[in-house]
């Protein structure tokens, strides 16, 4: 027998001394603070997080996306529903303080109601601070204007399921393009008659019906048309009738995120339905020259809160919830839709870039 030959014993590698300064309590050095440490930082707790000893430029990636969005600039699709004479046209005008309605891009005044319900897109781009939108205004003509409406939200609902078609298309080609299209109606604004009393049936069947499909705003159309207490008790009303009829309108309480957004978003419902008056005409008031409606008692002051609730709804749509309203087309009411799509055909086939090409013609 060989004799066993012991194992070879290796010396230990040294472990490096710990600085002194680790583990003692160091003073917190906010983001954005240049100190002689460029990456160093220590664990708190048990991953909880961490206290950085200097600046790595993590905070710069907001200015980053500043920078690529106003660069390939945003669209937004905003869809007006609503009869005749309640002043679609010049609500859109006047949210944007642009000629950008329908009527604004060579609309005739001999123009007659039509038989049937239209769907008529009209875009422009527009530019404020050096960001970019895309602006596509999609108007309804005919709604609500024959004798028998039976199914008028039809061409309505078709064509909202007819973008989230075309997004769906352009997401399974194999070659996708890298910023495909965005033609969804990410709002749609429903403008309720000044009645005073309750909500036509078919308000209600419209609202009822498209709710899921897209982001409803009901407003209250020419609220001058009625006085202030005549306007909060219609308000309430159109509240309880929604509620009862089971409509969510946006935004709806189940999407909202955190507590935060809920507080904000509760404000919000409870002063639905904005009633609004919109006009693109200025007139000299106290000095100043304001957007407003002459009338025989004086002049309704368009962004005046005291006269009507336009600047709450401006306020709601583009300061603070655009983006929101974007989020939720595609991530909730569009993927509810392609989840249906796919579900439906087993999943669809991918296609060529000439059929797609073809499609858009």
């Amino acid at each position: 027998m060989s004799d066993v030959v012991p194992p070879e014993v290796r010396p230990k590698p040294v472990v490096p001394a710990k600085p002194s300064n680790v583990g003692a309590p160091s003073p917190s050095i906010p983001i954005g603070t240049h100190g002689p440490n460029l990456a160093i930082s220590h664990a708190v707790g048990h991953g909880l997080g961490s206290t950085l000893l200097g600046y790595i430029g993590i905070d710069t990636i907001i200015e980053q996306m500043r920078k690529k969005t106003m660069k390939t600039g945003f669209d937004f699709n905003i869809m007006v529903v609503g009869h005749s004479g309640l002043g679609k046209s010049t609500l859109v005008n006047t949210l944007f303080k642009s000629h950008v309605s329908r009527k604004s891009a060579g609309w005739a005044r001999d123009e007659k109601i039509p038989k049937t319900v239209e769907i008529k897109a009209v875009s422009h781009v527009i530019e404020e601070g050096g960001v970019k939108m895309k602006l596509t205004v999609v108007d309804t003509p005919g709604f609500g204007d024959q004798i028998n409406n039976d199914n008028c939200w039809e061409p309505i609902s078709k064509y909202i399921n007819e973008q989230y078609e075309k997004f769906l298309k352009e997401e399974v080609n194999i070659t996708r393009k890298k910023r495909i299209p965005d033609t969804r109606v990410h709002c749609c604004i429903y403008f309720i008659s000044p009645t005073g009393h309750f909500l036509r049936q078919l308000d209600t069947e419209f609202m009822k019906r498209l709710s899921h499909s897209v982001n409803i705003i009901p407003v209250i159309a020419k609220a001058d048309t009625m006085t202030l207490e005549e306007r909060q008790e219609f308000k309430q009303r159109v509240r309880k009738e929604l509620e009862v009829s089971g409509i969510e309108f946006y935004p709806q309480k189940e999407f909202d995120e955190d507590m935060e957004d809920k507080s904000d978003n509760d404000k919000i419902r409870e002063a639905m339905p904005f009633a609004v008056v919109g006009s693109d005409k200025e007139y000299q008031v106290n000095g100043k020259r304001v957007l407003g409606r002459k009338t025989a008692w004086g002049i309704v002051e368009v962004e005046n809160p005291n006269h009507c609730e336009f600047a709450q709804l401006r306020d709601f749509l583009i300061r603070s919830h655009l983006q929101d309203l974007k989020e939720v087309t595609h991530n909730i009411h569009y993927e509810t839709y392609r989840a249906k799509r796919l579900n439906e055909n087993g999943g669809l086939h991918p296609i060529s870039s000439s059929d797609t090409q073809e499609s858009n013609l």
